[in-house]
């Protein structure tokens, strides 16, 4: 038995924040919203996918931000990204460079944190 790949990515957010999610996930990031299964819906959030790239956000009532552990996310163009997120209004910071490739840090609405990387 071995794992073959990640199915998706489970972020936390707050509730009622749905449309906050929208508009960064889908409109910052492009990645569409897709409709959560019917008996899923009553617990709020939301799911963002396109293709391989699955991020699944969910209500958690005792909500704090993942500051440390996160998604990281290939990316065609990730110095365009960068400018997009900061002209977005959301942070978008560098940090120590890891060999081989080009990447950033930014922070959801919710102050989960993400990676985006671009091989280099």
């Amino acid at each position: 038995m071995s794992i073959l790949f990640i199915e998706h990515v489970q972020l936390a957010m707050p509730a009622g924040r749905e449309a906050e999610a929208r508009a960064f996930y889908a409109g910052v990031l492009g990645i569409p919203e897709v409709e959560k299964p019917d008996n899923l819906k009553a617990r709020g959030g939301c799911w963002f996918e396109d293709g391989p790239v699955r991020v699944h956000l969910g209500v958690e009532p005792d909500f704090r931000p993942a500051r440390k552990a996160h998604p990281a996310f290939t990316v065609e163009n990730v110095a365009a990204l960068e400018r997009k997120i900061a002209r977005a209004g959301y942070l978008a910071v560098r940090d120590e460079p890891l060999r081989g490739f080009d990447r950033f840090y930014a922070e959801d609405p919710f102050g989960n944190r993400l990676e985006f990387l671009q091989a280099i």
